[in-house]
């Protein structure tokens, strides 16, 4: 069939290669269960406060979403304790990295920049924006190199994103190391923080920006309801910036992207704090027995204060993988990240970590 012309930033894009469901590894082995620890979920799953407010709102799914979320808006400021005209919510926190390399970034002029690796819907949308993205190499021990990230920007640098803790390494920076970058950024340069998994960090207090955002205004914090909430599979974001980007970024935003039983479970969720606070306790004291096992069956993992941990087996990592995978445990390969001799498991309730553990080390004998 003829095709008519299309942008040309489209053409180099590949769709995204999501891993192998549950039924099909199920299907595949001849397993009766399968446990996935592969893609950062909570390990508790869905609160039982948002399941019984889903039930209840379902009926309600035939009306649109209101316009801006404002009462989600109302109830994120009100548990953060911010202004509501700093806050916009978002279908995931993707969203709002799409919104704001096309508010911010000009095409054809600007680029944007980051750490390689990192999260792949930077240089997805800044790429189909026109913007491209460039890349500063993490340190040896896959810390961050801030030095060097401060000197590849310069006056075209639109933004720069940061993510901390990192994906996939779970490495973090003390809040006063992401300031001193933000300091020594051009001064039309937005620094982007997004604090996706701070929620795990041991103290959040020292590595969260967001109770300093409002007095340094060319920095953007995102957060996500996908893992400490639970609410992966409503797609559910918000971006704290300042108040004249809020308002560029609400104008051209989607009306409803956010619908109407998604703004209901971020509702219910943030005043679950039994469902909350037991989420943080069995990651941090999942993380502390994983980690340790790993380092018992010497495979090297790394410091992490997110609900992940990164590690290098004694083994080919796709050997690991794949062994792993007959035995019904679906963890992460990292070559898409460049780490192809590392990967990453997440962190799953006592049970499931335990069973990880167990097979791992029957792969490694």
């Amino acid at each position: 069939m003829e095709q008519v012309p299309v942008r040309p930033q489209v053409e180099g894009f590949r769709p995204y290669a999501p891993g192998m469901s549950i039924d099909a590894i199920q299907e595949r082995y001849g397993l009766s269960r399968v446990i996935k620890l592969a893609s950062n979920e909570n390990p508790l799953g869905t609160s039982p406060v948002v399941v019984e407010r889903l039930r209840r709102m379902a009926p309600l799914a035939f009306c649109y979403a209101q316009a801006g979320t404002p009462r989600l808006t109302a109830a994120i400021a009100q548990h953060l304790d911010i202004d509501p005209a700093w806050i916009v919510v978002g279908n995931g926190s993707d969203e709002i990295i799409d919104l704001l390399v096309r508010v911010v970034a000009r095409p054809e002029e600007d680029h944007v920049l980051a750490f390689r690796p990192c999260f792949s819907i930077y240089d997805t949308q800044a790429r189909l924006c026109g913007v491209p993205l460039r890349q500063v190499p993490l340190g040896p021990d896959l810390d961050f190199d801030m030095d060097a990230l401060a000197a590849a920007a310069d006056a075209s640098t639109a933004l720069v994103f940061l993510t901390n803790p990192d994906n996939p390494s779970g490495h973090a920076v003390p809040r006063e190391e992401v300031l001193r970058l933000a300091g020594r950024l051009p001064q039309r340069t937005l620094l982007v923080v997004d604090e996706a998994y701070v929620d795990f960090a041991d103290p959040v207090g020292r590595y969260t920006v967001l109770p300093v955002v409002e007095s340094h205004p060319r920095i953007v914090v995102l957060r996500t309801f996908s893992k400490m909430y639970g609410l992966a599979g409503l797609r559910l974001g918000f971006g704290v910036m300042a108040p004249w980007l809020a308002d560029l970024l609400l104008r051209v935003k989607l009306p409803f992207s956010v619908n109407v039983l998604a703004e209901q479970a971020g509702l219910a969720v943030l005043g679950d704090e039994i469902f909350l606070a037991e989420t943080r306790r069995v990651v941090v004291e999942g993380r502390q027995y994983v980690a340790q096992e790993l380092q018992r069956l010497g495979c090297a993992p790394r410091p992490s204060q997110a609900n992940f941990i990164l590690f290098r087996p004694p083994r080919p990592a796709l050997e690991v993988f794949e062994a792993l995978l007959e035995r019904g445990i679906i963890i992460r390969p990292l070559a898409s990240y460049g780490l192809p001799e590392c990967l990453r498991v997440s962190i799953g309730t006592a049970e499931e970590n335990r069973l990880f553990i167990h097979h791992l080390e029957e792969v490694l004998a």
